[in-house]
């Protein structure tokens, strides 16, 4: 069960427990290099980004971001940090989204006049809040950036809106520390009904940040807790997305997406099952099924027929030889060498 919450909408994507959750990231790219911003915000969209984030670190950015928005079919959030005037030109800009930053927006008459532009845009805001930056007085009074020091600075500041009469608003707590991410969330989630994103900030490379990105995200989704999420990475902003839609297809919340379900290997193994799943992955990277793919690829007689029986389309390799099975049933033999061909086109005929 999803945790309740409103809808609010960013661009064309609606948000809240009444809709799929959303996958974002954020370019790494100059956002003053509109060219290079814009290459890169179709690539992540070509992964399957729904939601792509740009830094406006001056007003040149801030500038850039119509063009971006002109050339992208993607809704563009701009991240605000320091200086409100940024906020006012990016939303002036085109953009579908503002994310502001509590602890260094600055102070309440500041974020009127921000209020007072998104009301005209008729604009979201995420409210950030990010344990690397909390406000001096709550770190202060907390000692560290605690759960509860994170969840106090986002109340402060949703009941600002509140009193604005603002409520196009989504929040995240993040924290580089996992429990303390989890904790935080957890509290918030009790605490109001506005939807959240869902991150572990500055979670490191690959190797280490698919793993605390996986427990982080993933727990708080299986609780029912998020409405996006956006993995953190020290990498390729696409392999962002791509561990994104993993987590999700890997709690049942990917609706459209292809799950990939392969063994380890082991002594038993007669065929390169690397090599197979490795091609499989490739060629079906641009397929966009209409509904979720379970598609099994299995290397010996032990588990590989059950696996295979219990997807929508699979196949079991042995010494030379294979077997294709859709549907729950056996579907043919085949040679070994024909087994990616005919699994990648029953693939496209399913969709």
């Amino acid at each position: 069960m999803r945790r309740e919450t409103r809808t609010i909408e960013i661009g064309k994507v609606k948000i809240g427990s009444g809709h799929p959750i959303a996958v974002q990231t954020m370019t790494k790219t100059d956002t003053r290099d509109f060219k290079a911003t814009i290459e890169q915000i179709r690539k992540v969209q070509e992964e399957g980004c729904q939601i792509v984030r740009c830094a406006v670190p001056d007003i040149d950015a801030a500038k850039a971001l119509k063009k971006i928005v002109k050339s992208t079919s993607i809704p563009i959030v701009a991240d605000i940090h320091f200086d409100y005037r940024l906020a006012l030109e990016a939303i002036s800009s085109g953009i579908h989204c503002l994310r502001i930053n509590p602890g260094n927006i600055g102070n309440r008459k500041r974020i009127e006049e921000v209020v007072k532009c998104l009301k005209v845009f008729g604009i979201p805001v995420r409210i950030g809040v990010n344990s690397g930056s909390l406000e001096k007085d709550i770190l202060k009074k907390y000692g560290s950036p605690t759960s509860d020091a994170l969840v106090e600075s986002a109340l402060r500041h949703i009941n600002i809106l509140d009193e604005l009469n603002f409520s196009q608003i989504k929040i995240s707590v993040k924290s580089s520390n996992v429990g303390i991410m989890q904790e935080a969330y957890r509290k918030l989630a009790n605490l109001t009904d506005y939807p959240l994103h869902l991150g572990v900030t500055e979670a490191g490379t690959y190797e280490v940040g698919s793993v605390k990105s996986a427990i982080g995200i993933g727990s708080l989704i299986s609780e029912g807790i998020g409405d996006t999420i956006r993995v953190s990475l020290t990498d390729d902003p696409a392999k962002e997305v791509k561990l994104g839609k993993n987590i999700l297809k890997a709690l049942g919340h990917y609706e459209n997406g292809i799950e990939i379900i392969s063994c380890p290997g082991c002594g038993r193994l007669e065929i390169d099952l690397q090599s197979l799943v490795e091609e499989v992955e490739k060629r079906i990277t641009k397929i966009r099924p209409k509904r979720a793919l379970k598609v099994s690829i299995l290397g010996c007689v032990v588990n590989g027929p059950g696996e295979a029986l219990g997807s929508d389309i699979g196949i079991a390799g042995g010494k030379g030889k294979g077997l294709v099975y859709k549907g729950g049933k056996l579907y043919k033999s085949c040679k070994e060498s024909e087994l990616v061909d005919i699994l990648v086109e029953e693939i496209k005929n399913l969709n």
